[in-house]
């Protein structure tokens, strides 16, 4: 593996996380089947990405120096 992402991009990163919340949420009686899981993490996923790429777009519009 030679390719370098930022780990909100990471979709073990993300699953990771829902699973913790998931176990809390069990834990405290909040019912979370795999399916719902698994979707949960796909939304999620998505939902980073156009962030992340909203906050690209504006980072190039208020630079204050070119790309080289």
């Amino acid at each position: 593996m030679n390719t370098v992402k930022p780990w909100y991009l990471s979709k073990t990163i993300w699953a990771a996380l829902v699973s913790i919340a998931a176990t809390f949420g069990s834990a405290l009686g909040i019912p979370v089947d795999q399916a719902a899981h698994e979707g949960l993490v796909e939304a999620i996923l998505q939902l980073v990405s156009a962030g992340a790429g909203a906050v690209a777009i504006l980072g190039r519009m208020t630079a204050h120096s070119r790309i080289g």
